[in-house]
């Protein structure tokens, strides 16, 4: 059994479960996971469970029914200031990241430490046969996402030749559940140029429906994902920058350096800062949607970055990148992503 500070982790993700429900009601707080405490800036050895809120307030401005308490049956608590955390997309207009819950520009912080930026992004945004995951796509009614991948059927049928996929998030491929199976999808997408039927690379073939809070209902959704299916001479499994997926990072650990490579930012590396995080994600028009078992790393992408696989430094895939904020990126665990879409990221 994990020990951490004298504390089994299954104690710590005991305490989570328990209490990210009411955690979570207060007002500031926009996501549950655990991490490492934080204290003057440093990080300490220390697992701890971590509260996200999109802003920090002095003890003095809060009632007694929003404060956080230092600790939970024995489980010290960390609060870390991160905003609101959005799945972003690019103005049409204007070609400017956006805030989809405000509509207002965003005026990013300067990215971490970890941060390395390599390979024009500009060369991600244009159209490019056979297209490689980090390029520019998107569904036909979408700004502009990235694909991730190329994938196969878990399963595919006796005597029927495999199929080949592109990889990337629901609200890139399948516009946030408003979409139907056949969609075209585009490579670039419509704000780097794209036009139907010009540009079309795939259709849509699969998506995870993305659950919305509604009231009291506060369904968990685990991925932010949908695979089109392609034709094999024009898609292409490598990764702009990074090569192939060998095999799945199924344990990721909180330190961890990983690496993606997308559409706005190109590639860019960061470090998990989070696992087991219970986040909420806004989409714009009101919609929000919370999502369990993420991963969370430092800044690591911007808006247009949505859809890229996260790797390992040895290039296997840890999780799919999808939703972020001024100082966090948010990934959902590869493992599901390949579970819900009935899909394979490797070759046999």
């Amino acid at each position: 059994m994990a020990k951490s500070n004298g504390k089994s982790l299954d104690k710590i993700y005991e305490v989570q479960a328990q209490m990210e429900p009411e955690l979570l009601e207060k007002d500031n707080v926009v996501g549950v996971a655990i991490g490492h405490k934080i204290k003057n800036g440093l990080e300490k050895k220390e697992d701890v469970m971590t509260l996200f809120v999109n802003q920090k307030l002095p003890e003095n401005l809060l009632s007694s029914d929003q404060m956080i308490e230092k600790e939970y049956e024995g489980i010290q608590t960390d609060v870390v200031e991160v905003g609101d955390i959005f799945a972003g997309f690019i103005d049409p207009e204007t070609g400017v990241e956006v805030d989809v819950e405000t509509e207002t520009h965003v005026d990013h912080e300067p990215m971490a430490d970890y941060i390395v930026q390599a390979g024009a992004s500009s060369n991600l945004k244009r159209r490019v046969r056979p297209a490689e995951g980090g390029y520019s796509c998107g569904h036909y009614r979408v700004t502009a996402g990235t694909i991730g991948t190329c994938c196969y059927d878990l399963t595919p049928f006796p005597g029927i030749p495999s199929k080949y996929y592109i990889l990337s998030n629901n609200h890139v491929i399948a516009n946030s559940n408003d979409c139907r199976i056949g969609d075209p999808i585009l490579q670039p997408g419509r704000i780097d140029g794209g036009t139907y039927p010009k540009d079309m690379i795939a259709r849509l073939t699969r998506y995870v429906p993305i659950k919305w809070i509604n009231g009291d209902r506060k369904p968990c959704n685990y991925v932010d994902a949908a695979i089109g299916e392609g034709n094999f001479q024009d898609l292409d499994r490598e990764i702009y920058w990074q090569g192939t997926v060998k095999k799945l990072y199924d344990a990721p650990k909180i330190g961890e350096i990983v690496q993606k490579t997308g559409r706005t930012t190109g590639f860019t590396t960061g470090k998990i800062t989070n696992i087991n995080a219970t986040v909420n994600v806004n989409y714009g028009r009101g919609r929000v949607a919370r999502f369990c078992r993420q991963i969370v790393t430092t800044r690591m992408s911007a808006p247009g970055d949505s859809g890229s696989l996260i790797l390992d430094r040895d290039e296997n895939a840890v999780g799919l990148l999808f939703a972020g904020s001024s100082t966090r990126t948010i990934v959902n665990n590869i493992l599901y992503v390949q579970s819900l879409l009935k899909v394979r990221l490797t070759e046999k």
